[in-house]
């Protein structure tokens, strides 16, 4: 389509700069070289981190309607070059085309919640006469930026995941470093070409840093740095945790999230969402549908559905418009699953649908019977993957649904308010969605999980708490 160059930078301070194409990123479909970058070395990073140092005190004095106005650049320009983004993905990612759409669509979303949100950074005037001591004292308290903070995002959702810290950052008056995944860095360049255009911000504002992972420990461990939020894996996630010293830290890691189908539900809407939740973007999704739990007295009518609708789904070539499972990242992780499939199997599993893996494709496969031990099980799928397993009792549908390291959202199907209720309190999980699959999500709401699924939330307004500071000031009236 002649949308991508052979080439891109990566973003140092705020400015473009090509000191290699040490990076070479692959189309994820075809496997061959699409384009290359710039590759980050510590020396480069330690520049961006002192960078951003040096911009904490000018960014913190922005006004709002400044950050509201880069935002809403970022806005403009980012649906001018809607085609572009999208097309990214599609290559980068393996992204099929009408989900690199979509995504390209919430990125734009969550910077528009960001301009919103960078005009509405309110305080709260607090009385303190409280008891006589306190007689003529008055309070009040405001956020202030938390200072400079680094940012690393992952590979599945290239552009909004790093929107998610970018836009609220600029919205907050922090500056940043990120580091993009380097399997897909080219969404986060882009956002730095368009942060470039801002002549208001000021030097050492942003970085934009591919990096490998062994080259980057400054992003974790740079003292400098007040926040570090990372979204990945939760073994990555966890040791950054424990090297990150002092600083903030604010993880959105990994889950294999259940949804339940009671009795009541409407079976032909719980059809088309939850074969979209397991399915879409090839399961790569930390919210992604793997386990299913369904009421007994419609188990086997709901389970010839979910097969039979699962079988029409079309793999192949992302950028076309029909496909809906696209190749896996890599064969790595293709062939990992597979075998995680093979020995549930093996255990006693039974292979509903899929199962076959040809490179970086894995057919969308469903398992039922998985033993609790078994990876397919336990562990986060992160493909397309999802095992079925009846229930003839709620409350021990969400014990089940409870019985997991993980715990990152969940989906409810029924009509009953009462056993919607009952799931709000007894879920151990960040987020409920009923009537939905847990992989849904507006970008305004606050989203992360609990357990190994992370730290903190995300969301624009939740973020920008993260990365602000409150500051009290008490007045005596003498």
């Amino acid at each position: 389509m002649g949308l991508l160059k052979d080439t891109y930078p990566l973003y140092l301070n705020n400015k473009a700069a090509q000191p290699n194409t040490d990076l070479a990123v692959t189309d994820k479909f075809t496997g061959e070289v699409a384009f290359r970058t710039a590759l980050a070395t510590p020396d480069v990073i330690e520049q961006a981190i002192a960078g951003a140092v040096r911009a904490a005190k000018p960014m913190a004095r922005l006004a709002s309607f400044e950050k509201q106005g880069v935002l809403d650049h970022c806005v403009a320009r980012f649906k001018e070059r809607f085609d572009e983004l999208a097309y990214a993905l599609c290559v980068e990612a393996g992204k099929p085309i009408k989900d690199a759409e979509g995504e390209v669509t919430r990125l734009v979303d969550t910077f528009r919640i960001a301009s919103e949100e960078a005009t509405r950074i309110y305080g709260e005037v607090q009385p303190l006469d409280i008891s006589p001591r306190a007689r003529g004292y008055m309070g009040m308290w405001r956020r202030v930026p938390i200072g400079p903070c680094s940012f690393i995002s992952p590979f599945n959702f290239p552009l909004n995941l790093a929107a998610h810290k970018i836009a609220p950052a600029i919205a907050m008056g922090c500056p940043f470093v990120m580091k993009p995944a380097s399997l897909t860095p080219l969404g986060a360049i882009i956002m730095g070409e368009v942060l470039a255009e801002c002549d208001v911000l000021p030097e050492g504002a942003f970085s934009i840093l591919p990096a490998h992972r062994d080259g980057a420990d400054l992003f974790t461990t740079d003292e400098r740095l007040k926040l570090l939020s990372f979204t990945g894996s939760p073994g990555v996630g966890w040791d950054l945790k424990a090297r990150a010293g002092k600083k903030k830290v604010v993880l959105e890691l990994g889950g294999n999230a259940a949804v339940i189908v009671d009795k009541d539900a409407d079976l032909d809407h719980a059809l088309e969402r939850i074969v979209f939740g397991a399915f879409y973007q090839s399961g790569q999704s930390c919210i992604g549908v793997q386990r299913i739990l369904i009421h007994d007295s419609i188990y086997n009518r709901f389970k010839d559905m979910l097969v039979a609708r699962t079988k029409t789904l079309v793999a192949g070539d992302p950028k076309d418009r029909d496909t809906f499972i696209g190749p896996m990242i890599s064969e790595q992780e293709a062939t990992r699953l597979k075998s995680w499939i093979d020995r549930a199997v093996d255990a006693g599993a039974t292979l509903l649908c899929g199962g076959e893996r040809m490179g970086n494709m894995l057919e969308a496969t469903l398992l039922e019977g998985v033993q609790e031990d078994c990876e397919a099980n336990r562990e986060e799928a992160f493909g397309p993957l999802a095992n079925l397993q009846p229930f003839s009792d709620w409350d021990a549908a969400l014990a089940q649904v409870n019985d997991s390291k993980f715990g990152l959202q969940a989906g409810v199907f029924t009509r009953d308010i009462h056993q919607v209720l009952g799931a709000w309190d007894t879920l151990d999980v960040g987020g409920i969605v009923v009537n939905d699959v847990p992989s849904y999500r507006v970008d305004s709401m606050p989203y992360g999980g609990v357990k190994d699924s992370g730290l903190g939330r995300e969301g624009i307004r939740f973020a920008m708490e993260d990365m602000s500071e409150i500051r009290n000031l008490v007045i005596r009236r003498v």
